[in-house]
């Protein structure tokens, strides 16, 4: 009895929160142990749970609050809200910023999340991501808990800002969201308008003459 329990990858895939709550009440340490990408039947590479409800919104088979749902029943079971991060993994709140994911991101910073982390391999932060991403309500809340607004990552030498607008200079449709708000609100927080590349701030210049950029927000 008992030895074939499902496990937490297919617990989150078929949206089971009962018996998750129940598989991590009998075995805590699951909370914190790695899982590959729900509902990818390729993927060889584990992460932190927490970062892999985040791979499911982003692949549109978990909406946003249900990912909140998983995440509440992982973090009342000892679930580490930063993830991997001592093992340079990255965080669950910077996947959540890089996966489209705003109300889990919202709902991370809300529990504690590390807002200042840099990932090693390219030294962007959750700020970065959420700029680029255009997650305007996730930029907010990360401007309010102090996220350095002018930090540069170590692969485009750019800040937040400068992702922002790279995002509208790239013309991506598929990930085209709220980029012009996230613009203004990092403007608004102070961001250094200096520390863009001349490419970057010509852009800018080019946004504020145009009437769209005006009056959209």
């Amino acid at each position: 009895m008992g030895l074939f329990k499902p496990q937490v990858k297919t617990l989150i895939e078929r949206k089971d929160f009962d018996g998750l709550n129940q598989l991590l009440t009998d075995n805590p340490d699951l909370a914190n142990q790695g899982i590959t990408i729900p509902y990818d039947l390729w993927c060889r590479t584990k992460a932190h749970p927490l970062h892999r409800i985040c791979d499911g919104v982003i692949s549109g088979k978990i909406t946003d609050d249900k990912a909140v749902n998983f995440a509440e029943i992982f973090l009342s079971h000892g679930a580490d809200i930063d993830g991997d991060k001592a093992r340079d993994g990255g965080t669950p709140l910077l996947a959540a910023a890089s996966l489209h994911a705003e109300q889990v991101g919202i709902f991370y910073i809300n529990n504690g999340a590390d807002v200042h982390y840099t990932y090693k391999g390219d030294g962007a932060t959750a700020l970065h991501w959420a700029s680029f991403c255009g997650r305007d309500k996730l930029v907010d809340r990360l401007i309010k808990a102090d996220a350095v607004i002018d930090a540069k990552d170590t692969e485009h030498k750019s800040t937040p800002l400068g992702w922002a607008l790279h995002a509208l200079m790239k013309n991506d449709k598929m990930n085209a969201h709220n980029q012009f708000s996230c613009i203004k609100m990092l403007l608004r927080a102070g961001a250094d308008k200096e520390k863009l590349s001349k490419e970057h701030k010509e852009y800018l210049e080019k946004l504020a003459n145009e009437q769209i950029f005006v009056n959209r927000y």
